[in-house]
């Protein structure tokens, strides 16, 4: 459970594809194809366009129907 408790505590939210943040994750209305999420210190850290970048590169890969798209370089998430 460790891992899941530390998962919750990071406060992942939704960012859509202009760069903003939307809401919690897990509130897409795309489920075939949902949008990125991060935790959200890792959204604020990173600028509106650098969150832009990473979700359209989730949508587009998503699109051609992959389920799992890594982060851009910039915001992969890193576990302690």
């Amino acid at each position: 459970m460790g891992q899941l408790k530390q998962w919750r505590d990071q406060n992942w939210v939704r960012i859509g594809l202009d760069g903003s943040i939307k809401g919690p994750c897990g509130t897409s209305k795309d489920k075939k194809n949902p949008d990125r999420c991060l935790p959200k210190r890792k959204a604020l850290s990173l600028s509106k366009s650098e969150r832009a970048a990473t979700a359209r590169k989730k949508k587009s890969a998503g699109a051609k129907g992959k389920t799992v798209v890594s982060n851009t370089p910039r915001a992969k998430v890193r576990s302690k």
